[in-house]
């Protein structure tokens, strides 16, 4: 599933970037070389407490953007701990970013039910979470290039689950893609890219 939706990302962003050494110690140049405009877009979403938020309300700071659900058994779950984790990890006057946390279950995921979820599992003290409506959460998801998919899975409690990007996405002030991070980044890896691009 991840690799599915890898594809259309890293062909985007293969020849994006700004020229010239960027090369830091210790941080991977993979983190300057990831930015593209082509990712963010408008999008118009319910957050946790159920107030309506669009792009312009996450303007003006950084924010690492995830796409997930609330039932998610492992990848959710771990890549929201990882990016509490890395901002732990950042040094005095390094500049930490909102997380957002964008469920792609509208079935089940009322801003009732994420607040539960982003409450109550060690995730960043200040995360947003947003829902929608499958036609919000198509839009937003395609503005990112991270498709989602129900799928039925009997062996579930809940009759199914939802393929989604795997990726952690950072968002500069402007609502652009800054760079991303993928399942194999560690907090440390995260946190240093981070560091390096706030210089």
């Amino acid at each position: 599933m991840v690799k599915r939706f890898l594809a259309p990302l890293v062909l985007l962003v293969a020849g994006c970037g700004a020229p010239g050494d960027q090369s830091v110690a210790g941080v991977d140049p993979g983190c300057f070389n990831r930015t593209t405009t082509e990712i963010g877009g408008s999008f118009t979403l319910t957050d946790h407490t159920g107030v309506e938020r669009t792009e312009q309300d996450m303007m003006g700071g950084r924010s690492l953007v995830f796409f997930g659900f609330t039932y998610c058994p492992d990848i959710c779950p771990i890549t929201l701990y990882k990016a509490g984790r890395a901002i732990d990890l950042l040094e005095d006057g390094v500049e930490q970013p909102r997380t957002v946390f964008i469920s792609v279950d509208p079935e089940r995921d009322t801003p009732e039910t994420v607040t539960q979820y982003i409450q109550s599992n060690g995730f960043p003290e200040d995360i947003i979470g947003l829902s929608g409506t499958p036609e919000q959460l198509t839009e937003v998801s395609e503005n990112f290039l991270a498709p989602f998919e129900k799928v039925e899975d009997e062996a579930t409690a809940s009759g199914y689950l939802v393929n989604h990007s795997a990726f952690l996405y950072l968002m500069d002030a402007d609502w652009n893609l800054e760079s991303f991070f993928t399942p194999s980044d560690t907090p440390e890896s995260i946190a240093a890219c981070l560091t390096a691009l706030d210089k």
